[in-house]
């Protein structure tokens, strides 16, 4: 066992590094492994296929679907555009209006969705202004990982944690994440101008050209809009009564995925799949059963009872290390492969006599989803945004970026790190 047990970190370590390295895709590192564990019999593969969250994965892919069908529709362009003519062109004001779409619609599409609709659109808005992009982008990504701790849908971590805990359910996530996230965008907004505000000025004349667009225009079919905006809405609803509907979230997605596929006929479905970033869904294969191989050879159990020995066992002192550590963690290694190792850390806590683990749990999705946003390789909506930028040819640099992100990233820990101290342990 203990031969077994070297071999899995030897495996996961080399994984990890390869990732962080970015020499060849995640996705290819993270399948190759997965599924070295299972070749050198770390774990056999009904082992690993059990490891496999297919929760998390059925309400990636059912919620791609809708969010690509609905974007189809022009959508997401006109409330970009209508945000940006109520701000009157000013672009300090729509730099904060884009800011709020993207938090909001992170919260309730998912944070990677959202920036895959936003960046194209800041990019035709910022072309128009002939202002500097990339202002606009990083406080979008800011925005989309602090949006997105609010909900069980927001971030992928949540999603992760949502599963693995069936308990928390969506209101759940809410009521305990929703408050913290709405202070900190607060503070966040005045920081972001006042960053900001200086590097993004233009004239009265390109201001006025904004004004002049006319946001119907975006819209491109209005049949398809209706029909998207019904599913969506019944979607949502379906994941705030998930738990007295006993359905998984998964099965709300994936429901609602089909529903509109079935509404918009074939010719939406070869599309729609076409959208599904199965890279992504891959990627999270790859990690579950990387991590399955340290699940099954103990070594996630000695972690926890280490963990468990350097706090006492004390719950606040636990909450606070998994918070820092989740944070700082996640700013330099993605954030999800990070979480698919601490879930089963925690749920070993639990098993050693930890009686109460929901502020864990707070704490590690808190810690994992702010923490994403300490550096560019900190969360997948940081490396798309990144991406689509350079694309686009408006490279973000790694330190250029950290200058504001990591700071402002410690500032939001340091806010959550208050709330759970006052909302869990006065």
């Amino acid at each position: 066992m203990e031969q077994q047990a070297i071999l899995a970190i030897g495996i996961f370590l080399l994984t990890y590094s390869m990732i962080i390295a970015e020499k060849i895709h995640r996705t290819i590192v993270a399948m190759i492994g997965g599924v070295l564990m299972v070749v050198l019999g770390v774990v056999d593969q009904d082992s690993a296929l059990h490891h496999i969250d297919f929760n998390t994965l059925g309400l990636l892919i059912g919620m791609m679907i809708i969010v690509s069908i609905t974007a189809e529709t022009g959508l997401f362009k006109y409330i970009a555009l209508l945000a940006a003519k109520k701000a009157k062109g000013d672009p300090v004001r729509i730099l904060v209006s884009l800011a709020l779409i993207t938090a909001i619609g992170s919260a309730f599409l998912d944070n990677v969705t959202t920036v895959l609709l936003m960046v194209p659109v800041t990019f035709s808005i910022t072309r128009q202004l002939r202002v500097n992009p990339i202002p606009f982008l990083i406080t979008q990504i800011l925005a989309s990982n602090i949006g997105g701790t609010a909900t069980l849908i927001g971030d992928p971590p949540n999603i992760m944690i949502g599963s693995a805990v069936k308990e928390l359910t969506f209101m759940a996530f809410i009521n305990n994440l929703a408050p913290i996230v709405f202070v900190i965008m607060a503070i966040m907004i005045p920081i972001f101008v006042f960053l900001f505000r200086k590097q993004i000025q233009t004239t009265p004349e390109l201001k006025q050209s904004i004004m002049l667009m006319d946001e119907k225009e975006v819209i491109t079919d209005r049949k398809l809009l209706i029909k998207s905006l019904s599913v969506l809405s019944l979607t949502i609803v379906g994941f705030f009564l998930h738990q007295l509907l006993h359905l998984e979230s998964a099965t709300v997605a994936l429901a609602g995925a089909f529903l509109l596929l079935l509404l918009t006929g074939e010719h939406a479905m070869e599309a729609a799949f076409t959208k599904v970033e199965w890279t992504t869904i891959f990627f999270f294969v790859g990690l579950f059963v990387l991590v399955s191989g340290l699940v099954e050879t103990g070594i996630i159990s000695k972690l926890a009872a280490a963990a468990i020995e350097l706090t006492g066992g004390d719950p606040l002192a636990t909450s606070m290390l998994i918070l820092w550590l989740s944070a700082i963690a996640s700013a330099f290694l993605d954030n999800i492969p990070f979480v698919a190792t601490m879930i089963p850390m925690i749920q070993e806590m639990g098993n050693m006599g930890v009686e109460n683990l929901e502020p864990l749990w707070w704490s590690l999705a808190l810690g994992a989803c702010l923490g994403g946003n300490g550096t560019l390789i900190g969360a997948s909506a940081n490396l798309i945004v990144a991406g689509m930028s350079g694309k686009e040819g408006h490279p973000i640099k790694f330190v250029a970026y950290m200058k504001y992100g990591f700071p402002l990233m410690l500032l939001s820990v340091a806010l959550a790190n208050i709330y759970i101290y006052w909302r869990y342990f006065m």
